[in-house]
């Protein structure tokens, strides 16, 4: 859409004049014969770009005082409107005045059309990058830590790791199960950083098409291929200074792989289309929940590509290895989705908790808080029973969900506590297990706060 410019002057030669020119150079004209009619435009909300502003409107005075007067009305009023102020009386002293009162620049009359239409256009360049700025900023300052909710000692053991690592800018990379928290944890990651005032880009790399890597990525010169009709900045530029969050890593075409490789090991791009080469500096964190020991088995995915995102390997538990998060999760869930939806905070009955705690959650966290929100659009009653959350797993009721033999253990021995009210011996008992072998096995899980008595 053309740029809306306000027109603020007595003569009605001047104003038909400016309405020439610059509805010839597509721009809208809005007109007022004093400051005080476009108070009223103004505040009757007409998208206004930029007001032209005359200084003088009594004929008898080059005092200013009306334009002054107008100036400080929409610093007042707080309205960010570029006002480049005219006359015909023009002065050094006034010019000062004016700017010092917000005018952002000063035309003489009569003015030459083209010094005219190059304040516009710069102005309203200007103001459009002032606006992308802004909204940067926002973006930044309204990019707060995610919430984590966890009481089990293995997400304990993590996040402790995960602090110490976190003010370096050694690569990261993050594994484990699809919905488990790796995209929250690296935004955390980013905010708990000395980078958290700088951007954090997150992309999802199986989503990016491999005809369009290197332009994602890289970024593209207008021109530099058929669709390329305007300049693109590449992930890695936007990340300058900040974090690249690199998610489902695994899924990167191998032809692909060797491009980022380069860029990791000598911090140098070019955007496609150009010969200039661009300086990167970035901290990487990668997200998987593939099995990349697998995949370079099988020649899918690079050895020395693996080692240079991998300085350190963070593995994510599955929700269903850690069962004393399940109930506060949900509680914490409830809570944010019923702000929400607006609607009331609902609690979980015993045979909802026995519930949650006995289902395997395929989908992780994930999965759990799609079923609370799903619990709480669909609930009768202010309490969520087990059939309100509607958990039907895929297993029938005679097959175990398949897991490693440690898994299954480190669950036994979880349940085996629930039920005996975390009392260690009975648990042992429960399992068939002497004293010695349970404790052995609750140092190995890190399993620990239950009664040893």
């Amino acid at each position: 859409m053309s740029a809306t410019i306000l027109i603020i002057e007595d003569s009605p030669e001047i104003r038909l004049s400016a309405r020439f020119i610059l509805e010839d150079n597509g721009y809208q004209v809005l007109e007022c014969d004093s400051p005080f009619t476009a108070h009223t435009l103004i505040e009757d909300s007409q998208a206004i770009d930029l007001i032209l502003l005359d200084m003088n409107f009594t004929r008898d005075t080059t005092s200013g005082n009306e334009g002054m007067a107008f100036l400080k009305h929409l610093h007042k009023q707080q309205l960010d409107i570029p006002v480049i102020a005219m006359t015909a009386w023009s002065s050094v002293d006034l010019a000062v005045r004016a700017m010092q009162l917000g005018a952002c620049d000063f035309i003489e009359k009569p003015w030459q059309n083209q010094r005219l239409l190059k304040l516009l256009d710069q102005q309203l360049t200007l103001k459009k990058l002032n606006k992308q700025n802004q909204k940067l900023q926002q973006q930044l300052n309204d990019h707060t830590s995610p919430t984590f909710v966890y009481q089990s000692h293995a997400m304990q053991q993590l996040i402790s790791q995960l602090a110490k690592v976190a003010k370096t800018d050694a690569n990261i990379l993050l594994t484990g199960e699809n919905g488990t928290g790796k995209s929250q944890l690296a935004q955390w990651l980013h905010q708990q950083s000395t980078r958290h005032t700088q951007p954090f880009i997150a992309v999802n790399m199986g989503a990016i098409v491999e005809s369009l890597f290197e332009s994602e990525m890289f970024g593209h010169k207008k021109g530099a291929f058929t669709d390329a009709k305007n300049e693109r900045i590449g992930r890695f530029e936007l990340a300058d200074n900040g974090s690249l969050f690199l998610d489902e890593i695994a899924n990167i075409p191998l032809p692909q792989q060797a491009k980022l490789l380069r860029v990791l090991e000598s911090q140098e791009f070019e955007m496609v289309g150009a010969s200039q080469t661009k300086k990167t500096n970035v901290r990487l964190i990668s997200a998987t929940n593939g099995d990349i020991a697998t995949l370079i088995n099988q020649g899918q995915f690079r050895e020395d590509l693996y080692y240079r995102v991998n300085t350190l390997e963070f593995v994510i538990p599955p929700l269903r290895e850690r069962i004393e998060d399940i109930v506060p999760l949900c509680e914490h869930f409830i809570n944010l989705h019923a702000k929400k939806y607006s609607s009331a905070v609902l609690t979980l009955s015993e045979c909802a908790k026995q519930a949650l705690n006995h289902y395997p959650w395929p989908g992780n966290v994930r999965e759990l808080s799609h079923v609370i929100e799903r619990a709480i659009l669909l609930a009768a009653t202010d309490t969520l029973t087990a059939n309100d959350l509607n958990l039907q797993s895929n297993q029938s009721s005679n097959t175990l969900p398949l897991m490693t033999l440690e898994h299954a253990e480190r669950q036994l021995i979880n349940l085996a506590l629930k039920q005996t009210q975390g009392h260690i011996p009975n648990a042992a008992k429960l399992l068939g297990l002497g004293k010695s072998s349970m404790y052995r096995r609750l140092e190995k899980y890190g399993i620990a706060g239950w009664q040893k008595a």
